[in-house]
């Protein structure tokens, strides 16, 4: 699909003005709508807008306009730029550590103890990039040596301006995908040594404890004796 020209709504108000183009090769050509070409060309819409020629732009050419004029069903064609451009990458850009103007410098302590605080998933190296400091200050704030550090007060580098939320965002998303998974709670394995350790063995009984059982053993069977004698013995007088 052929790329809309610089400034389509300028454009469309020159060609509409300087040439015989139909609404509808003016419309393919600036991708807007044969009706906003025609509410133009009556003066409803586009006012106070400046025409842009496309030919000094180099984005048509005089015979490409010509040929299109002659014949309605031609399709104006996007003049290839004759300086290319370079294509713009996605994500931020690889560079080293940023530059933070003089008058914000005072607050990157501020924002290096709220980054270790609030996204300790940052590597230092992820926050070197963010607010522009070293690994020896991420070190002293983090281990409360830095020479200021009972006066630091945690603050978002996003408000203080040292970095974008874009940026931000970014690099916490990409230390959530390097940080490993959690393991579930009950799959974890036990250690070796509690595995591998010997089952201690029953402690013997003692003789106290094994008399008290058998006396105990004993007058039971025998209360159950009596009870089946004293059963028996029902029975006969009632015969």
């Amino acid at each position: 699909m052929q790329e809309a020209p610089l400034m389509p709504k300028a454009t469309a108000v020159w060609l509409v003005e300087n040439t015989a183009l139909s609404f509808d090769q003016v419309a393919e050509f600036c991708k807007l709508h044969p009706l906003e070409v025609k509410a133009i060309a009556d003066g409803d819409a586009a006012q106070g807008i400046k025409g842009l020629d496309p030919i000094q732009t180099g984005q048509l050419t005089r015979e490409e306009i010509e040929k299109a004029v002659s014949d309605p069903e031609h399709k104006l064609q996007l003049s290839k730029p004759k300086v290319g451009l370079p294509e713009a990458k996605l994500g931020p850009k690889k560079k080293g550590p940023r530059y933070t103007p003089v008058s914000r410098r005072q607050d990157r302590p501020n924002a290096i103890l709220w980054l270790l605080r609030n996204h300790a998933e940052l590597k230092d190296a992820q926050i070197m990039r963010l607010v522009g400091t070293t690994k020896s200050t991420i070190a002293g704030i983090r281990d409360r040596t830095h020479w200021n550090a009972a006066a630091l007060s945690p603050l978002d580098p996003v408000t203080l301006g040292l970095c974008t939320q874009i940026d931000l965002d970014f690099e916490v998303q990409r230390a959530s995908k390097e940080k490993p998974a959690p393991a579930e709670p009950g799959v974890t394995l036990l250690p070796a040594a509690v595995t591998t350790a010997p089952q201690p063995e029953a402690e013997p009984e003692s003789p106290q404890a094994a008399k008290t059982k058998e006396d105990l053993d004993t007058a039971a069977v025998f209360a159950k004796l009596k009870q089946l004698g004293g059963g028996k013995s029902e029975d006969h007088d009632d015969e």
